[in-house]
Parts: structure tokens; sequence; C-alpha cells
């Protein structure tokens, strides 16, 4: 059974009729679907997964499948939206060292070799780098993925699941904040309005992106304007 999320540290009024929940191992499925529907046509999924071999969709679905799982097996938070029995939204929280970073498990490794292939799997564990590289420490979370189900945006879901990111971080008291690599510039206002900052703009494959960081001193600004507001 899902463990109904803390929704007192988000703005209730934007739930709606959803409901916030910890993502448990039996909604791994229905998370990777909604995953791989939202990132199909991103740019750099389609750049470090080799959009035009004809097995691209198949080896995309296997990679998001065993980002999961690592996700899972290593303990990191993962929440979900859910409408019903429909998921709306997803948002994974990793921390370099377990799930995220080149120090990643070596059967992983093995696994993405064998279902994503030589290439795509390093230029994967090259781009982890790169982003390390400009974070200095290891102590602090990368928003891994945030999607929303195509039939629900542009309704607000987006901003519930980056205010329950920052929320996930009061139970993870020794990071520095959130780190997130942002590849479409119509996203950014989304996160520029809930404190991120720019850290540096970076190519990664084919593809320009912006990686930004909220400092914690900024996510717990943030969340007593919300308590303020409520």
């Amino acid at each position: 059974m899902n463990q109904t999320y803390d929704s007192d540290k988000v703005n209730p009024a934007q739930l709606r009729d959803g409901q916030l929940t910890y993502l448990v191992a039996e909604d791994l499925k229905l998370a990777a679907s909604l995953l791989y529907q939202a990132y199909f046509n991103d740019s750099l999924l389609m750049s470090l997964f080799q959009a035009d071999k004809p097995d691209y969709e198949k080896r995309l679905r296997a990679a998001i499948r065993e980002e999961l799982t690592a996700f899972w097996e290593a303990k990191q938070p993962m929440v979900g939206v859910f409408d019903g029995e429909s998921l709306i939204g997803v948002a994974c929280l990793t921390q370099p060292g377990k799930s995220f970073g080149p120090g990643r498990y070596w059967h992983w490794r093995l696994k993405m070799l064998l279902t994503a292939g030589y290439v795509s799997t390093k230029q994967l564990i090259e781009k982890e780098t790169i982003i390390q590289q400009h974070i200095e420490g290891d102590d602090y979370h990368m928003l891994a993925f945030i999607a929303v189900s195509p039939r629900y945006q542009q309704q607000g879901w987006g901003d519930l699941l980056v205010r329950a990111a920052q929320s996930m971080l009061a139970d993870e008291p020794q990071s520095r904040g959130i780190a997130v690599y942002v590849t479409q510039p119509q996203h950014l206002a989304l996160f520029y309005q809930h404190g991120y900052q720019d850290i540096t703009e970076l190519t990664i494959g084919h593809v320009v992106g912006t990686l930004l960081f909220q400092p914690r001193a900024v996510i717990t600004e943030t969340e007593q304007e919300v308590s303020r507001a409520v």
C-alpha cells in the first residue's frame, strides 16, 4: 500500500482531486510507462540513446526501467500524484554516490550494457560525471526525473511536484539542496520561480542545457512562504 505523502508541506489547494504519495515497488511499472511517454522526445535522451537507431524505443524503455529499479534499491525518494488509479506525475530525487553518479552498482552497469547498449551506457555515465564536476562535493540531491502525464499538463501538477521534491529534502538533513539539468528552455521558468539558480550552461552529447541548483536555505524560505499562505 502506498504511504500518503505529507501534503501539509505543499499547498493543499493544488492537490485538487489528486493524491500525492511515495511510490512503492508496485508503482514502478506505472512510473516507467509515464516517464517513457514524457521523455520519448526529450532531446538529451534522444542524443544519448541514439534516436536514429531502429531500437531506440526498446533501449529507452529498458533504461528508464533500470534507472527506477536502481533508485528503488538505493532507497532514493520517489513520489507520484495519482488520480484514482491513474498516475498523473512523478518526481525522483537521487543522491550522488548512491543511485546517481559514476559510482553506480556494477550490476546496474551490466544490465544497462545488455539493454541500452555500450554507447548509450557510456554516454549516460559521462553525463552524470560532467554534472557532478560542476557541483562541489556529493552532499546534494539531483532531480533525476520529473514528469507529468500529457493528459494532465498545464494544470499546475509540475509546480506541485517541484514543491514535493523540496519537501522530500526535509528527510535528508545532510543535503545542501537540489540540482536539476534542464534542456528545454520553456521549463526554466518553473524552476526559477522556486528559487533555483543558474550554475552553468552545459553541452552534453549534442544538446545544450542549463544546470540549476536550489540551496537548502532557499527551500526553507519557500516552505515558510507556503505555510504563511495556507
